[in-house]
């Protein structure tokens, strides 16, 4: 083992190698290097969570991470540690204390957070692929700000073990590439795969209403991706929905965040503002229990915006949490009966590209709001996102998200394998 501080787009907290536990040349990842969030534990290494309160106040790790182990098992090698917005407490990227990583698409623009450096460390050709989390939108954002392929999985179908929790409601282990097929070969590691029989996709079922959020024409996006699904199955294959109408109709425990004041146009989806808002609540909740007792003891140095939405987490009550964690379960329901078994959902990932660096938070109010209107959709369900790479507009990265049911990560991976195909000739 080696250990070295390494600026490479500012991507690495640390770089070391951890080597493969066996070097057998059939294990699925041989050859192939990783990258870690500095939230998984890597044993005789201090998770340090992305703030240097965090760190000072916290001892090296006495074991390593399942999730990491699986990587190494399968034979990958670990090349070090990434920089990760302060206690996963953000979408930006943008960290004080360690330096923000450079977007390896555009150096002006942020990268995505809170698994910013392990987004930059694929999106650079730093590593094959990393690991990060994502619990509200944390790996799905900076894999469409860099340009590469992000997979959030299924709630609780990768262990969390030897990860430090934002909120475990929503927590999940993510990962990188640049192809699909990594991406694929990562996800049967982790998610313990055991056969590969991709089913045919029943239907793409694109949220028309979630398209027309987005800051960018629809050619970039929707047409690009019904395109290349008409080319593999036919234009019967592809329905389109109101999605907020479809929430809104299913979820009986969401008038109690419902603002019947606010109507429905290409700035707002009233239900899934509303899924965003319970969302955040239960966040805020759950990390407040993980994390409000050492706030209120060591009171950390924290950078703009994050120091904000740390304390009103902290200072929050529980009024309504039971109802957020009702609508887990009535969203994850009526989703299910949607999609099928072979069903994908289509939305924007976000709401366009990248934003500038060091953008006001005011400013990026708008933004955001949208953001996790969209992002709360798997968030609060449960269910496998992929975002996937469609290229540039005006020189800035564009993505489109997948969704599938909950437990169908494996179909969803291969499919979106099958789509990169037809992606590539159109």
């Amino acid at each position: 083992m080696s250990r070295s501080l390494s600026s490479d787009y500012g991507a690495f907290m640390e770089k070391f190698t951890l080597l493969p536990h066996s070097s057998s040349h059939e294990l699925p990842l041989t050859s192939l290097t990783f990258a870690v969030k500095d939230i998984f534990d890597v044993e005789g290494y201090v998770t340090g969570f992305g703030n240097p309160d965090w760190a000072r106040t916290h001892s090296a790790a006495t074991t390593t991470a399942p999730a990491v182990l699986s990587m190494l098992k399968a034979g990958a090698t670990c090349v070090g540690k990434t920089v990760m917005d302060e206690m996963a407490y953000s979408i930006n990227g943008e960290n004080v204390h360690y330096g923000t990583p450079r977007n390896p698409c555009a150096a002006d623009r942020v990268p995505g957070g809170s698994s910013s450096g392990s987004a930059v460390a694929v999106g650079a050709s730093l590593a094959d692929f990393s690991l990060g989390t994502d619990t509200g939108g944390s790996v799905r954002v900076p894999a469409s700000y860099c340009g590469i392929y992000g997979f959030r999985p299924s709630h609780d179908l990768v262990s969390t073990s030897g990860v430090t929790p934002m909120a475990q409601s929503f927590d999940t282990v993510g990962w990188f590439a640049r192809d699909p097929v990594i991406l694929k070969k990562v996800g049967k590691v982790l998610l313990q795969l055991r056969d590969d029989n991709p089913a045919t996709l029943g239907q793409l079922i694109v949220a028309q209403d979630c398209f027309d959020l987005v800051n960018i024409p629809p050619r970039q996006l929707k047409d690009v991706l019904t395109t290349s699904v008409e080319k593999l199955y036919g234009s019967k294959i592809i329905q389109y929905t109101n999605l907020g109408e479809f929430v809104e109709s299913k979820l009986p425990n969401l008038k109690v965040f419902m603002n019947n004041n606010v109507k429905a146009d290409k700035d707002n989806i009233p239900s899934l503002a509303a899924l965003s808002t319970a969302m955040r609540l239960l966040q805020r909740h759950e990390f407040k229990k993980n994390h409000g007792e050492w706030v209120e003891s060591v009171k950390p140095s924290l950078g703009p915006g994050i120091s904000e939405r740390v304390w009103e987490a902290v200072r929050s009550t529980d009024d309504n949490v039971d109802v957020c964690r009702l609508l887990r379960g009535e969203l994850r329901a009526a989703l299910a009966d949607l999609l099928g078994d072979f069903g994908i959902l289509a939305m924007p990932t976000v709401p366009g590209p990248p934003p500038e660096l060091q953008t006001d938070p005011t400013k990026l109010e708008s933004f955001r709001a949208k953001a996790f209107s969209l992002l709360s959709v798997s968030g609060v369900s449960g269910l496998c996102q992929a975002s996937i790479p469609l290229g540039t507009y005006e020189g800035l990265p564009v993505a489109v998200s997948l969704v599938a049911k909950h437990g169908s990560d494996g179909f969803l991976l291969s499919f979106v394998e099958t789509l990169h195909k037809a992606l590539i000739l159109s």
